[in-house]
C-alpha cells in the first residue's frame, strides 16, 4: 500500500513524550496535564485552556535507578516513568493526576511527590480514589472525587474554567476526535484492510500524547486519504489478531506481531482504542461531570473490577470483538509484575479457549518487547497455528 503522508511525522511524535505539539501549546498558552490512567477522564484534563498527555517513557534503557527506589518486582512501565522523571523528563508538565488503580502506579505519583520530578512554582500532584464497582454510590464517590481533587485543583492552580459549558466543550472535540478514530477502526473489519495494525496503534498514542486542537486537522488529511487508499491486491498478512490486555505504549510491539504475518484488527488494551475512543454522549437534563463519570466506569474493561458484572463484561467484549473484526485469533498479555492482568490472563486466555472456542496465545512481557527473540518466535507459531486451523477447518466437510 502507499504510504500514509503523515506516518513519518506521527512516528516523530511518539519519540519524546515532550514532542513538538505540546511545546507548541505550552507556547499557545496551554496547561500541560499528565496522566496515566484510563480511570482519570481524559476529557476533563482538556477543560479550558489544558491539554492532556497520557506518559509514556519512550525509548527506555536502563531501569537500574528506579528499581533501587521499586524493587524489580514493579512493572517496568511505573519504573520506566520513575526513571524517566528522574532524568528530568517530565519538566514539561503542569499538573500529574493519578487514581490509586493499583500499588504500582501510586508508587509512580508517590515517587514524583518525594523527588520533587517537577520544580515549577504551581506543579501540582493529584490522586484520586477509583470505586471497585460500577454503583450508584460509586458514581457518585468519583463525580465527588473529580470535583475536589481534579477540577478543582486545576481552577486553583491555573484559573481554569471548570464550568458545566467549559466542560461540554472539551467533550465536543473529544468526540470529534473519537469519531474519526472509530472510522478508521472500522475500515479494519474489511477482509483486506487498507490500514495496518500498526499504523492504527501510531495514530492511536498519537491521539493520547498529543494536543487535540493541533492533531484533528492531520487526523481528518489521514481518514481522508485512507478513504482513496487502494490495499495491496493480495492481503500481506495470514491471519486476523486481536490483543487484549494490560498497557501497551509502543507500536512497534504490534509492528513485531505483523512482522510475523498477523494483522491487528482490534485493540482492548491499555493505550488501545477499545475503551478510549468511544463517542461521550451527552444529554441537556443534568451536569456533564455525572455523565462523563458514569461513561468512563461503564465502558472501562480494565481488570481491576473484580465485580461479576465486570467479570463477565470484559469476556463478553473480547467475545463481540472477535465477531465483529472477523478474527482468527486472540493474544491476551500482560506486563511482567501486573497483578490484575496476571490474574486476569492466566484464567480468562483459558476460558476463551475452552468455553468460547478461540485460538488464544497466552503472553507476559517486558515495557520494551520489541527486541524479545522468544516472542517473536510465538508470535511466527501462533500465526502458523492459525493457518493450520483454516487449513483444517476448510477440509472438513
Amino acid at each position: 500500500m502507499k504510504d500514509l503522508k503523515h506516518l513519518i511525522y506521527f512516528e516523530s511524535l511518539l519519540d519524546n513524550p515532550d514532542n513538538e505539539l505540546v511545546e507548541q501549546a505550552k507556547k499557545d498558552g496551554k496547561h500541560i496535564m499528565g496522566y496515566t490512567c484510563y480511570h482519570i477522564p481524559e476529557v476533563l484534563l482538556n477543560v479550558d485552556n489544558c491539554v492532556s498527555v497520557r506518559l509514556r517513557a519512550p525509548r527506555t534503557g536502563s531501569i537500574d535507578i528506579a528499581t533501587y527506589y521499586m524493587s524489580n518486582y514493579t512493572c517496568e512501565y511505573a519504573r520506566a516513568l520513575v526513571e524517566r522523571g528522574i532524568e528530568g523528563g517530565f519538566q514539561f508538565l503542569d499538573g500529574l493526576a493519578g487514581v490509586d488503580a493499583c500499588s504500582m502506579m501510586n508508587r509512580f505519583y508517590e515517587h514524583f511527590e518525594i523527588l520533587k520530578m517537577n520544580d515549577k512554582e504551581k506543579f501540582f500532584v493529584t490522586h484520586l480514589d477509583v470505586p471497585y464497582k460500577t454503583e450508584d454510590f460509586s458514581y457518585k464517590h468519583l463525580e465527588k472525587q473529580l470535583q475536589k481533587r481534579l477540577l478543582e485543583e486545576m481552577n486553583k492552580a491555573y484559573g481554569v474554567d471548570i464550568s458545566d459549558k467549559a466542560i461540554r466543550k472539551a467533550v465536543a472535540e473529544h468526540n470529534e476526535l473519537c469519531a474519526i478514530m472509530q472510522e478508521i477502526s472500522e475500515m479494519r473489519k474489511a477482509d483486506n484492510p487498507v490500514i495496518t495494525g500498526y499504523e492504527f496503534h501510531v495514530m492511536n498514542i498519537v491521539s493520547y500524547t498529543c494536543p487535540k486542537y493541533l492533531i484533528l486537522p492531520l487526523f481528518k488529511e489521514t481518514l481522508a486519504e485512507l478513504k482513496k487508499r487502494k490495499p495491496d491486491p493480495k492481503p500481506a498478512f495470514r491471519a486476523r489478531v486481536g490483543i487484549v490486555g494490560s498497557e501497551i505504549d509502543d507500536p512497534e510491539f504490534t509492528k513485531m506481531i505483523e512482522d510475523a504475518g498477523a494483522r491487528v484488527v482490534f485493540d482492548r488494551h491499555c493505550f488501545g482504542s477499545i475503551p478510549g475512543r468511544e463517542i461521550i454522549e451527552l444529554n441537556d437534563e443534568e451536569d456533564a461531570l455525572p455523565q462523563i463519570v458514569r461513561h468512563y466506569m461503564d465502558t472501562s474493561e480494565c481488570a481491576r473490577y473484580i465485580a461479576d458484572n465486570k467479570v463477565q463484561q470484559r469476556r463478553d467484549t473480547a467475545d463481540r470483538l472477535m465477531k465483529e473484526f472477523n478474527a482468527d485469533g486472540i493474544i491476551y498479555e500482560q506486563m511482567k509484575y501486573c497483578d490484575f492482568w496476571g490474574f486476569e490472563r492466566a484464567l480468562v486466555s483459558h476460558i476463551m479457549a475452552e468455553e468460547y472456542g478461540y485460538p488464544v496465545l497466552s503472553i507476559d512481557r517486558l515495557y520494551n518487547a520489541k527486541g524479545s527473540g522468544q516472542l517473536r518466535t510465538r508470535f511466527q507459531a501462533f500465526v502458523e497455528s492459525l493457518e493450520i486451523k483454516k487449513i483444517q477447518k476448510g477440509g472438513k466437510k
